[in-house]
């Protein structure tokens, strides 16, 4: 019974502790890629999985993408969801197989409203992510910024481990 109650209050501890990245790790990847995976529960509570890209800041994941559509229908039913993030790998010399560190983030995510304070800087800060001429990320953020809905990701959990493909 304890158990039970444990496993419904408290995330799982990852069964291959020893593959386990620490929490700097974790968060050096989700700073560095540039793009993940979000899985939220969609219509008829099937999964509905997603790829977007992503700015970390403080603690907190965002998006941008439309205003309408089945992702945001999702979340606005449902908002705990999941997101995975992997890095392009690495071989050690002399091995075929390749070794890939993923994170894997759990929490709660929530629609922002566009004359929310900070937002503007949050978008610049990912277009910047993406776009390597400011110009461009300022033109385009005067032109979109009340047609874009940019979404929180609050992480509650986060593990990360590093596979080796063999």
């Amino acid at each position: 019974m304890e158990r039970d109650l444990q496993e419904k209050t408290a995330f799982r501890r990852m069964r291959r502790f020893k593959q386990q990245l620490s929490e700097e790790e974790c968060i050096a990847i989700l700073e560095k890629e540039p793009r993940g995976v979000l899985a939220v529960l969609g219509e008829l509570d099937y999964p509905y999985a997603v790829p977007l890209d992503h700015l970390y800041r403080d603690g907190k994941l965002y998006f941008h993408g439309a205003r309408s559509g089945h992702k945001l229908d999702a979340i606005r039913r449902h908002s705990k969801v999941s997101y995975c993030v992997m890095d392009e790998g690495f071989r050690r010399e002399g091995e075929w197989a390749l070794n890939i560190r993923s994170v894997i983030v759990f929490g709660r995510i929530r629609a922002m409203d566009y004359d929310e304070p900070g937002i503007e800087e949050i978008l610049r800060a990912l277009g910047n992510k993406y776009n390597p001429d400011p110009a461009d990320v300022e033109r385009e953020l005067r032109g979109a910024i009340d047609r874009v809905q940019m979404l929180e990701l609050t992480i509650e959990h986060m593990t990360g481990k590093l596979v080796n493909e063999s």
